[in-house]
């Protein structure tokens, strides 16, 4: 079964043996481990001894554009603006929107894949949501 989880509730490192493996009450290998200069939260895995930050798997993950003017761009998208008008209202290339537009696409169809297969709500209802 699949479920959505929270950041700091596995390790994202593919060479961590705990790759993956939910943090059980008793067992913490996920510590905080201060923040970023921007202000992100960052954890340290006690297996592998690996730090990530709380966007590790997004969008906003190591990207310079501050989130709040990702959304806004991609809202103006999903209004239908054209993407050209875009790049001359933001100043943001189009190859960099197109890759915005790009991995939410990506988040989005595992966000599905979870919400359809685990809440069994029809596509029809997804896509009302």
């Amino acid at each position: 079964m699949s479920k959505l989880v929270h950041v700091g509730d596995f390790c994202p490192n593919p060479d961590c043996a705990d790759f993956r493996k939910l943090q059980i009450d008793h067992q913490h290998n996920l510590i905080k481990y201060g923040h970023t200069k921007a202000g992100r939260q960052r954890y340290l895995c006690q297996t592998c001894q690996q730090t990530f930050t709380e966007t590790k798997g997004t969008l906003f993950y190591r990207g310079r554009t501050p989130a709040e003017e990702i959304l806004q761009t991609l809202a103006h998208v999903a209004e239908g603006n054209r993407i050209s008008s875009l790049t001359r209202t933001t100043g943001h290339k189009e190859d960099t929107i197109l890759e915005w537009l790009r991995e939410a696409a990506q988040q989005v169809k595992a966000i599905e894949a979870v919400l359809m297969a685990d809440c069994r709500i029809a596509r029809g209802q997804l896509d009302g949501l």
